[in-house]
């Protein structure tokens, strides 16, 4: 079970490696009809959407008063974790928390020449809804990376959104709940939980922001709401592009390869290296590991079939390539990481050195592992306080700075067509000059 092997040497390359970004890897199937409907029932019908919904997509009977998980339930399963568990999940939400608090912006004021006082303030979003995925995808790690940056930014009211499929609860999503400080857990799922998000029922309360990841009906339903609400991103599968050279472990390359092919069939994994033999030992090695994996059916065909090895001829072309690429996930495994990472443009996260495997990222390093997928790197970053965050703009004008800016401001007006504009100036002026 080979994966693609290109070189920058060949003569069809660049035509190859077009093709390569030009793989369409999302899970999209046509369900935004459905989701649509979803949206319209919930407006309308509120909390007896939610009952009617669960019930046929979680096989959940419930009614509007247990759609909330009580505080006490919360803690008689969260009883239930065992304590490395609870010990792992605590030392990552104080890195987690400690990492973005160092994110916090500042507010600014200065005085200008003209004596007009000018600046901003940041101030959170009052409210935030968290999507975390139910069932078999459930991720705690995922409750942390989304509630700690928001209650760092001081969002005051946070509601988590979890499907519980049969009726069943994750104790450690939980208990990630109640340590990153959630306020709020509903065990409602789909479109229909991020509808209630965006525009309240009777149990569920709106909410500004909508963040977390979620199936194609989670992300079609994220994509209509917003505008009513704001959302941190449309996230694709996942994916990983290692650097590296010569000069280490293809089964530890193989094994950073695997850890993002094992999430999804249409996650990839993507090697770059200058030296064509490493390139093929590490294929090699993950061959040997999909043999023994747990996954090795969804890692496998992530391999096979969106999997590549790039053979560059130095790490100069190695950061081109990158920036292409623009990744999710970037390791950079040779000699000097910090000088190639300068050269480095496009990336959600990078990992520097040997030790720095991007699981770590995923769990227990500080940055966060909410990040940009298919590209969008080009643009785009990874969650962070800023997403919890809005500016406003602070102006105080005197007589004087007013008489020096304002006739500049009424000329405008006027050339803008727009009088009562110049109007509001003029008066002042006048007033001034009076």
């Amino acid at each position: 079970m080979m994966p693609q092997f290109l070189s920058t040497r060949d003569a069809g390359f660049e035509e190859a490696f077009r093709v390569l970004l030009a793989q369409k890897r999302e899970d999209s199937p046509d369900v935004d009809a459905a989701v649509a409907a979803i949206i319209a029932d919930v407006r309308e019908r509120g909390d007896a959407a939610l009952v009617e919904l669960t019930e046929r997509f979680d096989r959940v009977r419930l009614t509007p008063e247990t759609l909330r998980i009580s505080d006490d339930e919360i803690e008689r399963l969260c009883a239930q974790v065992p304590e490395a568990e609870r010990e792992a999940l605590g030392l990552a939400a104080e890195r987690i928390r400690a990492y973005h608090a160092r994110q916090m912006p500042r507010d600014e004021s200065f005085t200008d020449s003209l004596g007009a006082t000018l600046g901003w303030r940041w101030t959170p979003v009052s409210a935030a809804g968290l999507y975390v995925p139910g069932g078999l995808a459930a991720y705690p790690s995922s409750v942390l990376m989304n509630a700690v940056p928001a209650k760092v930014a001081g969002v005051k009211r946070l509601v988590v959104t979890v499907p519980t499929p049969d009726g069943v609860a994750n104790p450690l999503v939980l208990l990630a709940c109640r340590v990153a400080g959630v306020d709020e857990v509903f065990r409602i799922g789909g479109a229909q939980a991020i509808a209630a998000l965006a525009y309240g029922t009777g149990a569920v309360r709106p909410v500004d922001k909508i963040t977390g990841p979620g199936n194609a009906y989670v992300a079609a339903a994220k994509r209509r709401v917003f505008g009513k609400v704001g959302i941190d991103m449309i996230a694709g599968p996942s994916e990983i592009l290692v650097i590296a050279d010569r000069d280490n472990d293809p089964d530890w390359i193989a094994l950073d390869l695997l850890s993002q092919a094992e999430h999804d069939e249409s996650a990839q994994a993507l090697l770059v290296t200058d030296d064509e033999g490493f390139g093929r030992a590490v294929a090699e090695a993950v061959g040997r590991r999909l043999e023994t994996l747990p996954r090795r059916a969804i890692a496998g065909a992530s391999w096979r079939d969106f999997g590549a090895v790039v053979t560059v001829r130095s790490l100069d072309e190695a950061a081109e390539i990158a920036d292409r690429i623009a990744a999710e996930h970037l390791e950079l495994l040779v000699g000097d990481p910090e000088a190639l990472a300068s050269r480095i443009s496009h990336a959600g996260a990078m990992f520097l050195g040997p030790w720095t495997p991007e699981a770590i990222g995923d769990y227990i390093g500080g940055p966060n592992h909410v990040l940009p997928t298919a590209r969008t790197a080009r643009f785009s970053s990874g969650l962070s306080v800023m997403d919890f965050l809005k500016r406003t703009t602070v102006s105080r004008m005197t007589p004087a700075a007013l008489a020096a800016l304002g006739p500049h401001a009424e000329t405008l007006a006027k050339a803008e067509r727009l009088e009562a504009h110049g109007m509001s100036v003029r008066a002042r002026l006048d007033r001034i000059n009076g």
